[in-house]
């Protein structure tokens, strides 16, 4: 299954950008022998548009254009489910088996999701109760992606 990420917001070279790449390559290496490769990563800039209506359905148009025909969307949202990250490999696993070629996992703006994000997504989860800013929800995503595929081969990386 191809996984990609869709952010609201683009990461600007730095040590979160250096970071998230680190743990999005090791997932790119290891993935492959697990069935879960990284396809691509998509930054969008943020809606200027005047109210948060508005720039949440915007920035929902610019998802939509990303996703692959019969993608999957995991959607990362504060009022989402919590998962451990065993959960959460066995979630990817799930999807994997479900004959899908194409996994998006999204992060929204400043706003959140738009509404009808939320419709069509095949998951809404979070990364806990805290907010985070997008540049640290993009380090986190990336390093429980790696984990999970650590989860799902055995690796001793993940020690529960």
């Amino acid at each position: 299954m191809r996984i990609g990420l869709f952010a609201v917001g683009r990461l600007k070279g730095g040590p979160e950008k250096d970071l998230a790449g680190r743990y999005l390559d090791r997932f790119a290496k290891a993935g492959p022998a697990v069935g879960l490769e990284l396809a691509r990563v998509v930054e969008t800039v943020e809606s200027r548009a005047g109210n948060a209506e508005t720039r949440k359905r915007e920035e929902a148009g610019q998802l939509e254009k990303a996703l692959a025909e019969g993608s999957l969307l995991v959607l990362l949202d504060e009022r989402g489910k919590a998962l451990d990250s065993e959960a959460f490999a066995h979630l990817l696993a799930t999807f994997r088996d479900s004959g899908k070629r194409d996994l998006m996992i999204a992060i929204g703006g400043a706003d959140g999701l738009d509404p009808a994000l939320h419709a069509r997504a095949d998951a809404v989860l979070n990364l806990g109760r805290m907010t985070w800013p997008h540049q640290l929800v993009r380090i986190l995503i990336a390093e429980q992606l790696y984990r999970s595929v650590t989860i799902l081969s055995g690796h001793p990386y993940h020690r529960a």
